[in-house]
This record gives structure tokens, sequence and C-alpha cells, in this order.
């Protein structure tokens, strides 16, 4: 038996190298799971070339406060935005948040809105070969033909206006796009006040945006009768899927969509989840309910808020577009959600600032005189 076991398994001398016996090859490695969606990313980043990113809310402003020192043209480790990440995240165009904390309330919230503006300005003095400021969806687009990324001021909190329609002018003199109607006495939770109703109309003179995430459910409806511009929720997601209270009602979704208002949904893990895939699904809800020309992306990166996972900084939104195009999204209505729509409600607010001014003079109502 021996001898027959021997046959059969013949002993390997020590000896030469070439005399080992060969060793069973190692398994082939899976794919990692970037290289399967390549084909994807790869539909994405070519579609983002065409219809870069309009991202509705970034907070830079107040984490720059925060830092000593700060070169956004090579990267800053320190935040989740700089020029390189919203090269490689395919970024045409930011609005740059001039919200303020609660606590600051009165002359000192001017004062402070200001502030910011002029914060605004000198960063992007400071980066032109990767920043430029923009007013219009004109500008907005001659910005990304000269290879540089548009940066547009507002939100601006309500309470910046110090309750005042002159302070709006100037500040809309001073560049701003979008004001939150929402924390003052004239848009609360119970809706819109006499004056509040006067201070839509200027904006819509003006072509200041009104901005109605956070707004009551009276303020939003209201809003929405009055403006003749489209207006923006510029951090809202779908309320059906997640119950935050920023988050929107289908049937304000609807009446949105009916108003061709747009809903800028969040890239926010508290508001939307905590995956790509959570995103998507509120996109996927909020295009079904409003329409997909009144859906849009907001990153709220540098806000302070905890983002979904492959989607922590600026860099992240092809990995978002590959998603919606594996679900079968047309490239147009994916074109539409990261340029143009947002390229569409400017040209209205401009079209509806144009005609009114033709209409009516600068409004000279005070909050004393019309809500007594």
């Amino acid at each position: 038996m021996a001898d027959l076991q021997d046959e059969l398994h013949p002993t390997t001398e020590v000896g030469a190298p070439d005399e080992l016996p060969e060793p069973f090859p190692a398994p082939a490695p899976a794919p990692p799971a970037r290289d399967r969606d390549a084909p994807c990313l790869d539909r994405a980043r070519a579609l983002l070339a065409g219809h870069p990113v309009a991202d509705g809310y970034c907070g830079l402003l107040s984490a720059l406060r925060g830092l000593p020192w700060y070169d956004l043209e090579t990267g800053e480790s320190a935040l989740d935005t700089d020029v390189p990440r919203l090269r490689e995240g395919r970024v045409g165009a930011l609005f740059w948040s001039l919200h303020l904390p609660e606590a600051v309330t009165g002359d000192r919230a001017m004062s402070a809105t200001l502030e910011r503006l002029d914060l605004l300005r000198a960063v992007v003095r400071a980066h032109p070969e990767g920043l430029r400021l923009a007013d219009t969806a004109g500008e907005i687009s001659d910005a990304r033909s000269c290879g540089r990324i548009a940066v547009l001021p507002g939100p601006a909190g309500a309470a910046a206006l110090a309750d005042s329609l002159a302070v709006l002018r100037s500040l809309r003199v001073l560049g701003l796009r979008v004001l939150t109607l929402s924390g003052t006495s004239w848009a609360s939770g119970a809706g819109l006040t006499r004056f509040g109703e006067e201070v839509v109309r200027e904006m819509n003179r003006l072509g200041v945006l009104a901005d109605l995430s956070g707004a009551s459910e009276a303020t939003i409806r209201r809003v929405l009768a009055a403006s003749k511009a489209p207006v923006l929720c510029t951090r809202s997601a779908a309320r059906a899927l997640r119950p935050h209270p920023a988050n929107l009602p289908d049937e304000l979704l609807a009446a949105l969509g009916a108003a061709k208002g747009l809903c800028m949904v969040p890239l926010a893990a508290e508001q939307t989840g905590p995956t790509v895939r959570d995103v998507a699904d509120h996109l996927d809800h909020v295009r079904r309910v409003a329409g997909p020309e009144s859906v849009a992306l907001s990153g709220t990166y540098d806000a302070g808020t905890a983002h979904p996972r492959e989607l922590g900084d600026t860099s992240g939104y092809p990995r978002l577009v590959a998603e919606l195009l594996d679900r079968g999204w047309p490239e147009t209505e994916v074109a539409l959600l990261t340029w143009g729509n947002v390229q569409r409600v400017l040209r209205g607010a401009d079209f509806t600032a144009r005609a009114a001014q033709l209409r009516r003079p600068p409004s000279t109502a005070t909050l004393a005189e019309t809500d007594g």
C-alpha cells in the first residue's frame, strides 16, 4: 500500500527552483465598485461637462470666518468646498449663503449681512483663476465659458432688511439674488402680513428670488399666490420620505411645481438620508410630484451638516448623477436638474423685474404704515 501511495503522490525532492510544484493560481480579485460603475460615471462626467451643477446653497462664508488662512485655488482640507473639488465635481455655479445665526437680529443682522457680502467679494477677488462673481443667467454662462465657477450672493435672511424696503434695494445693488422669507414679524407662522406682500412685490420688481425653505406653510402658500416670479426652496426634500421640518409635503411640492418654482434637494443626511441612493430617492419623488422642471440640487456643503456617504464634499456630484442615470433618468431631465432649471428661474426673475419696473416705481411702504 505504501508503494501504491508513493506512485499516486510522488515526493518532490529538494532541488532547483524549477523542480518545485506549481502553486495554485490566486483567484482574481473582484473589481472594485467604482469599476463596475464606470460606464455610468463616464456618462455622468460627459453630461456634466455640458450641463454642470448649479449648487443652490453653499455655507462657505461661515466656514471661512473660522479659519486664520485659506487658499481655495490649491485646495483647503479644512473645508468641503475648494476650487479643485468644485472642478472635480463639475460645479459651474454656486449660491453662497449669507445666513446668520438665529441670535443675530435687528440692526446687527443688517450690518452682519453687509459684512458677509463684503467677505464674499473679497474671497472672489482673491481667487480670480477659479471664481467669478455673477448676477444673471448670462453671466453664469459667461463665467463657465471662461473656465471659472460662478458665485451668486444669497440666500440672506429676511432679518437683514431691518423691515426696510430701501435696505432691500441696497442689498440688491450689492448683488443679493435670494432672500429667505422667514423669521420676521411680516413672514411668520401666521403667513405674510400686508407689509410682507409688499416685500414680495418689491422683490419681484428687483429680481430678488424668494427662498421658502424653513418658511411656514401659510407663508409658502401666500408667496406662491402673490409672486409673479418663480420661487425657490433652497434646502427642501420630500417630507413623505423623511419627516424633517424643512422638507415639503406632497401638496406643497405639487403647488410649487404648478407655480414653476424650484425645489432644491439638499445633500444633507438629516434631510435626505445617509446614502447616495437616499438622495436619489428624494430626487425621484420630487421629480414625480413637482415635475422635472421643478427640481434642482443644493449641496449645503460647509453649512455644519453631515452628508451622505460618497457625497462628502463638492467632488461627489458625478456619483449622484451616475446613480440617476442608472435609474433610467433621461439625460435631458438630468441636464434640467443640474443646470437648466436654475437658468430658467433666474431668467424668469429677471424678465419679471424688467416688466415690473416699467409698471411701478420703487415702493415707499413701511412696516408701521402697512401693518399698523
